[in-house]
């Protein structure tokens, strides 16, 4: 069976398939705050996304990191390690983008169990 939540105009936040969610790309509120400060937004999001659809934080599996500026990657990797136990840290890729729009610095994609 699958599952939508939170749908918008273009897509649904996350997606449900049997016990695999995947949660679309995530995205700073705040987009006045530093690529630490957009990771930790994003984080707070993702808990909030879980939460609703039986998830959470020690069961991300997988995520993908779209950063705008590669030279950023240390200060995103201590706010990362800040919001993500070690003992449950998800298998990542980061990848430089050239632009994520707005003053998007930060993007991130995530698989988790359910």
């Amino acid at each position: 069976m699958i599952q939508r939540g939170q749908q918008t105009p273009i897509f649904h936040r996350y997606v449900r398939h049997g016990d695999t969610l995947y949660v679309s790309g995530l995205v700073a509120n705040d987009l006045s705050q530093t690529i630490g400060g957009q990771t930790r937004d994003i984080a707070e999001r993702l808990a909030e996304i879980l939460a609703e659809a039986g998830s959470d934080m020690g069961r991300i599996l997988q995520s993908t990191v779209y950063i705008t500026d590669m030279s950023m990657k240390a200060e995103m990797n201590e706010a990362w390690k800040a919001c993500f136990p070690a003992e449950t840290l998800p298998t990542r890729a980061t990848i430089g983008v050239a632009d994520l729009g707005r003053s998007v610095l930060i993007e991130v994609v995530f698989v988790c169990a359910v």
